[in-house]
């Protein structure tokens, strides 16, 4: 305080601040990538444990027995869906009322904002099944669930089969202190939150479905169990939800901990764990392990149906099995033996989970990265921001209106008015208005006008007023204002350095993956970039940077890390695909990533890109 309080030693620290601000922003750039890279180097990382006592005290025994009956009933299932040609309806009913399970249905019908073109569908109609196993030693007053997918084609078939084998098993069981509901829910994700909805009296998308007859009490934990082959290798643990949510670590600890007690190969991000952490080829395994982690949570879309639960924080994962040219080989009875387990420990439950950790990353399942571990590496980017907002601040104090070095001239401008910078900024957001809204609006129209469908119309008009504001709002302060004035342009930055540190440090909270891959690629034009750079140098490097060329640079790195390059045709058309599929789960579940870029980190782009053309 004494150093802040003494005038003398404030002017001091502020003109070391200032000589010395663009080395430091370098440094806290690199340092910042650097500790964020390190976060995959095992001695920087925690070991799992679990934090649940009710959980983590014994092991139970497993003894689920009916592997090969459940495969039967699995092509069973499959038979009569390729006979109805979708979702057998009455003979899941028939099925689990013969296991002695409340079953009800649920219709539901969903009317896409346009078509997608990745599932062919437009009009969605389906039907979700469900069963209530009712815990015959508790008041009723709590539940959990596991669920199943009915997939298109041969898909998941084994799935439902073991899901209706653990139900029978289940209800031989006395030992149950919470409903278990059994849920086979048809178009994936669609049905899946119709379903969440009418179990919460809510309706936050907007769709059409039937209210429940029957419900258990309040769910505490759910799996969502993916099975498309007799025989497994390995099973991957997906945990990425809606808005980058994630479930309570704890719950990746108890899977991991079933793993290892029955000796099933588990993954995450479809990577086995290594032991090899102190080799360079050791280190690369789990820095790509988490950075795949890191673009599905910045994505925003559930990667699977257990990503709905999450937004009624109700702690979910999905299970994944994988049959990969792999010797080792896990049968339907061992997987079944596992999911036993687990509801075991989690009918332990006293209370629901949150003990352990919400915020993490995770370079192998033996090891995760926290909150307080990862967020340095943000913070070392955020306060380039400040430091450069400082810098401003200096500069507008001490220089005179209307020059460059401080010196004042014979006749002195008047200092910008509001109007000159104001309407940079409402222009910027009202083209960032146009980019989250015409795109569905004006569909139809570019359908009529154009040899198009109604998807490639969306994208394409997304892409077209992307790039229409790179002139929209070019020099518009001139609009209102005459010739633009040296301390206009860094009373703007000022502002934009402001408005974007608040925005990513907000976003990096909710979503730190999100707002670290934001922070990469705008902290270094938002610092640097002025009106006396180079233009065609400068405006090169902010188009490469700017949030449509990041989202493309992802598209190519996932492909990389999962193994599966794609050439620049294919990367250009996953690129529109990605597009058209935010937009969607936007429209359908409610991600907040495709707002999130078209309302603010758009326009603030723009402001930035208005500075560098200021005259």
């Amino acid at each position: 305080m004494g150093l802040l309080s003494d005038p003398n030693r404030r002017r001091a620290l502020t003109k070391l601040l200032t000589r010395l601000n663009a080395p430091i922003c370098v440094m806290c750039y690199l340092a910042g990538v650097a500790w964020f890279m390190g976060l995959a180097f095992e001695p920087f990382t925690l070991r799992t444990y679990m934090s649940e006592n009710a959980m983590g005290s014994t092991m139970v025994e497993e003894r689920f027995p009916a592997g090969e009956r459940a495969l039967a009933t699995g092509r069973e299932f499959a038979a009569h869906k390729k006979k109805v040609g979708g979702m057998p309806v009455d003979w899941l009913v028939k099925t689990m009322q013969s296991r002695g399970l409340e079953v009800f249905t649920q219709s539901f019908t969903r009317k896409l904002p346009f078509p997608d073109e990745n599932k062919e569908r437009y009009m969605v109609r389906g039907t979700n099944v469900y069963g209530i196993l009712r815990a015959p030693r508790a008041p009723r007053t709590e539940a959990l669930v596991l669920s199943a997918p009915c997939s298109e084609g041969n898909n998941n078939n084994q799935a439902v089969g073991l899901l209706l084998g653990l139900a029978q098993y289940f209800r031989s069981q006395i030992h149950w202190a919470k409903d278990i509901i059994f849920l086979v829910n048809e178009h994936d994700l669609i049905g899946m939150q119709a379903w969440l909805e009418g179990y919460h009296h809510t309706n936050t998308t907007g769709g059409d479905w039937s209210p429940l007859q029957g419900r258990g009490g309040s769910i505490q934990a759910a799996l969502s169990l993916e099975l498309s082959s007799d025989v497994i290798t390995s099973l991957d643990l997906v945990l990425e939800g809606l808005n980058g949510q994630l479930p309570n670590l704890d719950l990746a600890n108890l899977f991991y901990a079933f793993c290892q007690k029955i000796g099933v190969l588990c993954t995450i991000q479809g990577k086995l764990q290594r032991n090899d952490w102190d080799t360079t080829s050791g280190y690369s395994h789990a820095a790509q392990t988490m950075m795949l982690m890191v673009l599905k949570q910045a994505s925003g879309r559930p990667w699977g149906d257990h990503g709905l639960f999450l937004r009624y924080h109700i702690e979910a994962a999905s299970i994944r099995g994988i049959n990969s040219f792999r010797q080792y080989k896990t049968d339907t009875t061992t997987i079944g033996r596992l999911l036993e387990g687990m509801y075991r420990k989690l009918n332990n439950l006293l209370e629901r989970l949150h003990q352990s950790y919400f915020f993490y990353l995770m370079p192998s399942l033996s090891r995760f990265v926290s909150i307080g571990y990862y967020m340095p590496a943000f913070g070392l980017l955020a306060v380039i921001l400040l430091l450069r907002a400082l810098d401003l601040w200096v500069q507008l104090g001490a220089s005179p209106p209307g020059t460059e070095d401080g010196v004042a001239g014979g006749v002195q401008p008047s200092s910008p008015g509001v109007l000159s910078i104001l309407t940079p900024v409402v222009i910027s957001h009202m083209t960032g208005v146009a980019l989250y809204t015409l795109p569905i609006l004006s569909q139809e129209m570019a359908v009529q006008h154009f040899p198009v469908s109604e998807t490639e119309a969306v994208v394409l008009t997304a892409i077209a007023i992307y790039t229409a504001g790179l002139a929209l709002p070019h020099n518009t302060h001139r609009l209102l204002q005459g010739e633009g004035t040296e301390e206009g342009w860094r009373v703007l930055k000022l502002v934009a350095l402001l408005y974007l540190a608040v925005l990513l440090g907000c976003t990096a909270l909710i979503n730190f993956s999100l707002g670290f891959i934001l922070a990469l690629s705008l902290v270094p034009i938002a610092a640097f970039i002025t009106p006396h750079t180079p233009k065609a140098l400068s405006a090169a490097i902010m188009v490469l940077l700017s949030p449509g060329c990041t989202l493309l640079y992802c598209v190519f790195l996932f492909q990389e890390l999962q193994e599966t390059p794609v050439s620049l045709q294919d990367g250009w058309m996953l690129f529109l695909s990605v597009i058209s599929q935010g937009i969607l789960d936007h429209a359908l579940y409610g991600s907040l990533v495709y707002p999130l870029l078209a309302l603010l980190i758009y326009p603030c782009w723009l402001l930035l890109w208005n500075i560098l053309f200021w005259k």
